[in-house]
């Protein structure tokens, strides 16, 4: 197994977001890996203070889940004006990341062209390895 340092995780309070942070937290321990876990907002005036509340708890229970795992961690709330993708790629860049870890939802080809699909950028424009989880 490649020894990681650092494994950053998109969480969101999803069920998808909950696998991944389960399977980052199994390689973070199995790799004696940082675990960075990261909600990004864009930011702005489209952010309401109840979603900057939620995404608070989010990051709270996300910590709540690790935290008794034995795993070194920390948490981040971003609103820095990218997409949630273009955001983690930009903070693995930053922070020399050795993995992101993110959670996938199946689409119809519909929904991809409407909505786009942050695990597909970051999947395409990572610096580092993709780990993704399908839950």
């Amino acid at each position: 197994m490649e020894n990681f340092k650092k494994i950053l995780v998109g969480y969101n309070g999803s069920p998808q977001s909950k696998a991944a942070l389960e399977l980052a937290g199994q390689l973070a321990r199995l790799s004696k890996a940082h675990l960075i876990i990261l909600i990004s907002m864009e930011g702005g005036s489209r952010e309401k203070l109840k979603d900057i509340e939620n995404a608070r708890e989010s990051l709270d229970e996300a910590l709540r889940l690790i935290s008794t795992k034995g795993i070194t961690c920390e948490v981040h709330q971003t609103a820095r004006g990218l997409s949630p993708g273009e955001d983690l790629v930009e903070y693995a860049k930053e922070n020399q990341v050795d993995v992101i870890a993110v959670g996938v939802k199946k689409k119809s080809k519909a929904q991809k062209i409407i909505l786009g699909s942050t695990a597909q950028h970051i999947i395409l424009n990572a610096p580092c390895p993709v780990l993704t989880v399908k839950s």
